[in-house]
């Protein structure tokens, strides 16, 4: 089965940074894409970012600018680099993917989630 573990969440002060991470492990064939999703209290979880194999990527409007969504093929991880962070970005934030865990068969994956607080 394959596992995405995240780290890198935590409390901030308004304009301070985070770099959220995801590695994938177990069985693992090929990554097709990776994102990183977020639900505050109260909200729908939305897409924030995902990168595809082609290295395709995507933003939320809410934090084109600020934040940087990269892919590690070669360590099975992608990062979000969080800048100028704001209260409004508080939220959980979840790693997702679609990964082949054969040659032949995927599925989408979901880490469990990591806390990001920020303070104005």
């Amino acid at each position: 089965q394959v596992q995405l573990v995240e780290s890198g969440g935590g409390s901030v002060q308004a304009g301070e940074s985070l770099r959220l991470s995801c590695v994938a492990s177990g069985s693992l064939f090929r990554i097709v894409a990776m994102r990183w999703y977020r639900q505050a209290p109260g909200k729908q979880r939305e897409l924030v970012a995902g990168i595809n194999a082609g290295q395709a990527i995507t933003y939320a409007d809410s934090v084109k600018g600020r934040f940087t969504i990269s892919r590690d093929n070669a360590k099975n991880a992608v990062y979000l680099q969080m800048n100028n962070l704001k209260p409004e970005d508080t939220a959980a934030y979840y790693c997702n993917s679609y990964a082949y865990y054969t040659s032949t068969n995927w599925n989408e994956f979901w880490g469990q989630g990591t806390l990001v607080t920020v303070s104005s």
